[in-house]
């Protein structure tokens, strides 16, 4: 199911929305969409469950990620990145680093819980 929404959106983000979806050939109305969801999927670790939380803490970029990521970053190490390909590894980049914050935020809060024990005793 799904429900057409209205939005009055901020120029800066929708000057956002518009050159990342002129960059990625996406519509802007599925640039939207995609932050959307991933706001929505991105909820603060606090409220997870401690089995959602355990399951965050181990999450890895999925593999066909990983494998174009380590392509991307080969040819960036031989100067050989065309700017579609340097958009696409700024992107995998940030997913990556993205990745990285949640799975410590995710692994900070199993701790406090007591449900993981702390790094310098595992």
């Amino acid at each position: 199911m799904s429900l057409t929404v209205t939005l009055e959106l901020p120029d800066v983000l929708l000057q956002d929305a518009r050159h990342v979806a002129q960059q990625t050939e996406q519509r802007v109305e599925d640039v939207l969409l995609d932050w959307l969801q991933r706001g929505a999927n991105d909820r603060p670790v606090e409220l997870l469950s401690d089995e959602q939380l355990l399951t965050t803490a181990k999450l890895q970029l999925p593999m066909t990620l990983q494998n174009e990521l380590s392509e991307l970053l080969e040819l960036n190490r031989e100067s050989q990145l065309e700017p579609q390909q340097r958009n696409r590894l700024d992107e995998l980049m940030q997913a990556y680093r993205q990745g990285l914050v949640r799975k410590a935020q995710a692994l900070k809060e199993a701790v406090a819980r007591g449900i993981h024990p702390p790094l310098n005793e595992a």
